[in-house]
This record gives C-alpha cells, structure tokens and sequence, in this order.
C-alpha cells in the first residue's frame, strides 16, 4: 500500500481502553484496512515517562511528549484515551486547533465541552467523534446522528451504568442489601473505590446529558440533568416492586415535553414487561421512541475492552472522510435552544412507602393528604412488613406532577399518625 494510503494516528493513553484499542487495530488489521480503504497505522502513542519501556518493547511508538503529535503533519487523527476534563480538554482543543480530527471516550469531556469541540472542528475543518462516551460498545451516537434522523425522537430511557446496574441485579436475585452488594461489585472490580460517580447517578447523567442533546437538537449540560442516585434502596422496596410486577433500574431519561428538555437521573420501578427490565448484570441498553420509528433498543457491553469497538469504528470512519476529501462532515446537531423542564414540573406516577400507626382513619388521612396535593391514588395497599403498633403502606399514584408530590410530602410529615415516609421512588409506565 503506498503511502498516500496510509492513515497515521496518535494515541493518547495505554490504560484499558487506550490498550484495547492498539490490540483491535493490530489482530483486525486486514478487515480495518479494507473497511476504511487506507491502512490506520500508529504513529506515536503518549503515555507516561516511566510508561515507555514496556511499550517500546512490545516494538509500540510510545512517547512522553506531546509536541511531538501536535507538530506532526503525518499525523491526522489524535485519539483521547487519557480521560478527565483538564489535560485532555487541552490536548483534544489543541489538536482539532492544529487540524487534526479527533476520537474520544471521554464522556467528561464531552458532557461538559462538547459545545467548544465542535466549534473548533468546524472551524479547522476536521471532525470531532465520541461514539464510545456512551454506552461503551454500543452504537448510539452515530444512530442518533445519521441513521434516526428522519425522526423527532420524544424519549430516551437508558441503563447506561454497568455498575449500579449489576448493584440492582444482584439485590433483585440475592435480596441483598446495598453495602453488601456495593463490596462484591468493589471486590470484583465493578466499583471503583470511591463509587460516589456511579451510585449518585454522576456518571449516567453526564451520558444522558451528551444524548439528549443529540436527540433534542438542543445543548443539555450536565449541571441540567436532576440526580438521585441508588444508595437509598432497599430490598424491601426491590421485594415490592417484584409484587407489583415491577423491576428497580436507574434509569438516564431524556424527554420532550411541554414545559422544555427533561432530563433526569433516578432510580424507577420499571413494569417487567418493558424491554429494559430484562437488561441485568453489568450490560447497558438505550431505549429511544420516536416517529415514525416507534420503539427501538440498542443492547450490550457498556464498558471495559469491547468499548475499543466504538473507538476503532470512529478511527476508521474519519480515515474514509480523509481518502475522499470529505473530513469535516459529522458537525454539531444543536441548532435549538430548548429550555430545560424544571424538577418540578416533570411528570411522573410514583411508587410511596410510609410506615403508620395502626388504628382507625389513618388511611383517610393519608388520602386526603394526597388529594389535597392533588394527587390520584392508583393503588393503595398494607404489606406484611408491619412492626408493633404500625402499618406500612405502600401508596401507587397516577401521574402527577413533582411540585405536587412534593406537596404531599410535606402533609404527610406534618400527620401525627404517619411515622416515617420510608421511600418515594417513580414509576416509569
């Protein structure tokens, strides 16, 4: 192959991800070659000073200095695997700046600065590609872009957190609680230490603030998106959710309504007949309705090696913009400035737990509370799971809006006869 045909990029990062890649790149290198029409071959690879040895010895171009790719002219495709919002912000800038496209899985990055990336692409003519900032392996980023664009999509539901997905299957199946499952995830490498970005929702609101920005034609930031994370579930709530023939997810939801962009990160009970309700362990799935598509999922690993899939994919796409002169095609779709639909104005059914004195006209009291709030009961049911002189109830509602229930809340505390709202979670129909 002459060297006209030759597509030489930089790599940044040899971490896991930065690793998958290099080996993708080598064992498919004929298939990637006849994919992309030119052969993607590895200029340099930046990673840290005491780094480089091991590299070099696996015969690997490696590199501590930066300049060295961004004053390369051979170079045309830099690739961010080093992760964070600083350095690699800088180094992503500085190379779109010099008028090389650029890959990344940087779902920090992006969530935070897209906006400034594709600026700066589209002023250099080059291209700016994140299939893997979400959903890992799957492809969703180039669907939403190209394949689903003869749709107005309305919601986006997603299981886009390995971690806290696995938690939830494992307190579903075992009836564990949360720190016994959080040390078993931690234990086989699931969670990382300090879980804090997974378990409070961080991690899948900056996903789904990357989505529906896609999917809305409007900029959402991460700072948009409302958060509740999976610390405050129990397996008591998991036990009646199954009763009620629902399953507990932490779902990233992205919808259209009324009142602007909703966006929001919470647990839900999820009915078992929904298609995600099935998506257990450490896979991820994104659900998307629109029209005239109706329903349609996107299924797999969301993380670790596989994530090298959508990284080469975007290498390999770039690398056919270059051979046909057509690099700076895939530019921002956020021409709308929608605004974002506050809390309290989101609409949803919700699933209430309240621990109460057992006597008469208790349950009276909690309806009236409710509908005072203007809040409709859907079901209303006493468990088993009473202790001495109390009752707990387990409360269903209709769909309301939020500043309602947040009314009702209020009422219910101020009730002499209702001991403890135990929990209060949505319930996605």
């Amino acid at each position: 192959m002459d060297a006209k045909n030759v597509t030489k990029i930089a790599i940044l990062g040899a971490g896991t991800i930065g690793g998958s890649v290099i080996k993708t790149l080598a064992d498919n290198r004929e298939i990637i070659t006849q994919r992309a029409g030119t052969e993607i071959q590895i200029k340099k690879i930046l990673v840290l000073p005491h780094e480089i040895p091991a590299l070099q010895e696996k015969g690997l171009p490696a590199t501590s200095n930066y300049d060295e790719i961004l004053n390369d002219p051979e170079i045309s495709i830099v690739v961010e695997l080093i992760g964070g919002t600083t350095v690699a912000k800088k180094f992503m800038l500085q190379a779109l700046e010099s008028g090389k496209s650029v890959v990344t899985a940087n779902k920090d990055a992006v969530a935070q600065f897209g906006h400034e990336f594709f600026e700066t692409a589209e002023k250099n003519h080059v291209d700016f590609l994140f299939e893997a900032a979400v959903g890992g392996a799957i492809p969703i980023i180039m669907p939403l872009k190209r394949s689903l664009t003869a749709n107005k999509i309305t919601e986006i539901l997603g299981i886009v957190n390995g971690t806290t997905n696995y938690m939830l299957t494992k307190m579903t199946e075992d009836g564990a609680d949360y720190d016994t499952v959080l040390k078993e995830a931690q234990a086989k490498g699931y969670a990382e230490a300090n879980p804090a970005a997974d378990v409070e929702g961080k991690d899948a609101a900056r996903k789904i603030a990357i989505l529906a920005s896609i999917a809305f034609n409007s900029r959402v930031k991460f700072e948009d998106v409302s958060m509740e994370g999976i610390t405050k579930i129990t397996p008591k709530d998991i036990q009646h959710a199954g009763k009620l023939g629902y399953v507990v997810k932490l779902l990233a939801i992205g919808k259209e309504s009324d009142a602007g962009v909703d966006v929001r990160v919470h647990p839900v009970l999820l009915p078992k007949t929904h298609p995600l309700a099935s998506v257990n362990g450490v896979f991820n799935a994104i659900f998307v309705k629109g029209y005239p598509i109706n329903e349609a999922m996107f299924f797999g690993p969301g993380a670790g090696f596989p994530t090298a899939s959508a990284v080469v994919s975007d290498i390999i796409e770039i690398s056919k913009g270059i051979q046909t002169n057509s690099v700076g095609h895939f530019g921002c779709t956020c021409y709308n400035k929608k605004p974002i639909c506050p809390i309290e104005e989101t609409v949803s059914s919700y699933y209430i737990r309240l621990l109460v004195d057992d006597m008469p006209g208790v349950l009276g009291a909690v309806a009236t509370a409710f509908g005072d709030a203007g809040v409709s009961l859907h079901s209303v049911a006493q468990t088993n799971s009473a202790v001495e002189n109390h009752a707990e109830l387990v409360v269903v509602t209709h769909k309301v809006k939020h500043k309602n229930i947040l009314v009702a809340q209020d009422a219910l505390k101020k009730l002499s006869a209702v001991d403890e709202i135990s929990s209060l979670m949505r319930v996605e129909s």
